[in-house]
């Protein structure tokens, strides 16, 4: 699935982080797909001969994450997690954390563990109530999380049903964290670079990185403009999307403003209960209106477990999905993990727009993400995320570049790009 989610349960083990003692958790905030289904990372660390130089200015990016995006204060309890091929990023951030009065406490996981919390740990503890997660909800501040997944389809043999009830289990931490509006910077955004990332977009590596990167060091104070000017653009009653891939789909509008994802987390974001921060950022989403909602929706490109998905179409009726296809290898196993979800998965939950001008994919690209300026995305299921109140743990959706948009007649994007 490719849909946001505020709380992703992943098996971590818990470094000290200027503690006496850390116990294991097994808190990961991530973008909620934005809900995303595994965060797991690679356990192997790499030596200092084969370790390659840093991508980015890793002091500066920590310094950034902790002061201006999730804005710590003294005194504030912060959760961060991780994997081992980040740990000087993740060293930085709990460096600058401390650096301003906070208390950090530091967890990391390996792919072996979340696989082998799969096939070595009873089916029966898939509902187990979290405990830890849910005191640690009550007493943090601010969760940090910065996407550790290493392989491709990690999980792909675990059954679907089994993924599902960990996620639906997992439902009122992430209600919890949402509630006590705990401030959550993810890290990754479903881009993080990897080789196998890289091939789904057909670039270089080396150039998906440096994209990547480029995209989450915007200036976020430009950011934040851009994102005004889109909160302005989607005030209205009636949006409309199309596409000459037989995408038309009509839905009205919820009256609250859009969620603007800009990189920091504002008071008076924090008023409204708009909690996370996903980097790269750069995204306005918008809710629609109870029960409104009917076309289709077809998602070009699509990958699920490793495996592509061709000309998913999503349709709508009523503010409901009532029919799911596609084509390639990747499809059965797309569908058969949304029917194993429970209530709300169907419900036509968000509209996402890119409005990240750094992030700038391929013209000829089929296969879309969440930030680049003029990228639509559409899903179903959980937006607490955007401020919506759907906490499901399943949905489904994907993203749609080419496409125009228009809100109450007025042009928001045409042909795939921003008219802001």
């Amino acid at each position: 699935m490719t849909w946001k989610y505020t709380v992703v349960l992943a098996i971590g083990i818990a470094l000290s982080a200027c503690q006496p003692s850390a116990a294991p958790t097994n808190n990961n905030s991530a973008p909620a797909n934005k809900p995303t289904a595994n965060t797991s990372t690679n356990s192997n660390t790499a030596t200092s001969e084969t370790k390659k130089a840093a991508p980015t200015d890793l002091q500066q990016l920590a310094q950034r994450i902790v002061t201006q995006s999730a804005g710590v204060k003294e005194g504030d309890i912060v959760l961060v997690s991780g994997g081992s091929r980040d740990m000087d990023l993740l060293e930085n951030i709990v460096i600058e954390i401390r650096k301003v009065g906070g208390e950090p406490l530091l967890t990391t996981g390996s792919e072996r563990i979340a696989k082998r919390s799969y096939t070595d740990v009873p089916e029966k503890y898939d509902t187990q109530e979290s405990k830890l997660d849910m005191a640690l909800a009550k007493i943090a501040n601010v969760s940090i999380n910065v996407d550790g997944q290493e392989t491709e389809g990690l999980l792909a043999d675990v059954p679907p049903a089994r993924i599902a009830a960990r996620a639906k289990a997992g439902e009122p931490v992430g209600a919890e964290f949402l509630k006590n509006k705990v401030r959550s910077v993810n890290v990754g955004n479903g881009l993080y670079p990897t080789e196998w990332r890289a091939k789904q977009y057909e670039m270089p590596l080396d150039n998906f990185s440096k994209l990547f990167w480029e995209g989450v060091n915007i200036d976020y104070t430009n950011l934040q403009a851009t994102g005004e000017k889109a909160k302005t653009a989607l005030t209205g009653k009636e949006l409309e999307i199309t596409h000459p891939n037989g995408t038309s789909l009509k839905l009205n509008l919820e009256s609250k403003p859009a969620y603007i994802s800009d990189g920091i987390i504002s008071p008076d974001d924090m008023q409204k209960g708009l909690v996370n921060v996903y980097l790269p950022a750069g995204e306005a989403a918008v809710i629609p209106a109870a029960n409104s909602g009917s076309g289709k929706f077809v998602i070009e490109k699509h990958f699920f477990n490793g495996k592509e998905v061709r000309n998913l179409t999503l349709t709508f009726e009523n503010g409901k999905l009532t029919s799911m296809t596609g084509e390639g290898d990747g499809f059965a196993a797309f569908k058969a993990d949304y029917d194993a979800r429970g209530e709300g998965k169907d419900i036509l939950s968000f509209v996402d727009l890119g409005i990240n001008p750094n992030y700038a994919l391929s013209p000829s690209s089929k296969f879309g993400n969440w930030v680049s300026a003029g990228m639509v995305s559409v899903g179903t299921g959980n937006n607490a995320w955007a401020g919506g109140a759907n906490n499901s743990s399943g949905g489904a959706s994907g993203h749609l570049a080419g496409a125009t948009v228009k809100i109450d007649g007025k042009t928001v994007v045409e042909n795939g790009v921003l008219k802001l």
